[in-house]
């Protein structure tokens, strides 16, 4: 695998996991904890949302096809379904501000939601592990190199989270939502290549064409 692949395998991942957007998050998620348990607390979120995305990632393949579903549909679907998000990302309510609402609704706050889920590891970013892991026609070691992009993604947030408070002094709310809507843009064009990459797979183009017709011999 040439380092371009493996440049845009790190930008889909940064991209669908969207560090910066977690910053506002964490800071809700801790309002109300001690400032000596913040450090815990990320870890401990970074932790969980990494084993949930590196489970999809080694074993989310195997339950498509257990299921009979074929790589290229879901890379299809999964493509459709990130460029909603992405739409969703862009024209819609900031990531921050959603996850924020939702836990205030039902009166939840903790490490596990609505921090490392859905927030680190959202849909979104489940979707891209299997998509990004084809067993079929990615080695071990290729599988095992998006692995540590995935932990390296996964140190980078860990690190912002610890930093949070900064960041948030820097940027704040507002400056988090423009970089999340900045993402959604780079993820919309993941988003329609990952759907066109899925009718490479599927072999569209060779099933579409026309069967030729025999010679009638008089």
């Amino acid at each position: 695998m040439i380092w371009s692949e493996h440049l845009r395998e790190f930008v889909t991942l940064l991209v669908v996991i969207d560090p910066i957007g977690s910053v506002p998050v964490f800071l809700f998620a801790v309002a109300h904890v001690p400032p000596a348990l913040h450090r815990r607390f990320a870890v401990r979120a970074v932790a969980i949302a990494t084993v949930v995305l590196l489970a999809f990632l080694i074993g989310g393949q195997f339950v498509l096809e257990t299921l009979g579903l074929r790589l290229g549909s879901f890379q299809i679907a999964g493509g459709i379904i990130l460029f909603l998000f992405a739409l969703t990302m862009i024209f819609g309510s900031s990531k921050p501000d959603i996850e924020i609402e939702e836990a205030e609704r039902d009166h939840l706050a903790g490490a596990v939601f609505p921090l490392a889920m859905p927030s680190i590891a959202s849909p979104g970013a489940m979707l891209a592990v299997v998509v990004l892991t084809d067993n079929h026609q990615q080695s071990i070691s290729e599988q095992t190199a998006t692995g540590v992009l995935l932990i390296l993604v996964m140190v980078l947030t860990l690190c912002l989270l610890l930093a949070a408070t900064l960041i948030h002094r820097i940027i704040g709310r507002t400056g988090a939502s423009v970089i999340s809507r900045v993402m959604g843009i780079v993820l919309a064009t993941i988003a329609v290549d990952s759907i066109l990459g899925g009718f490479d797979t599927l072999n569209i183009l060779d099933i579409a064409e026309p069967a030729a017709l025999p010679v009638q011999v008089e």
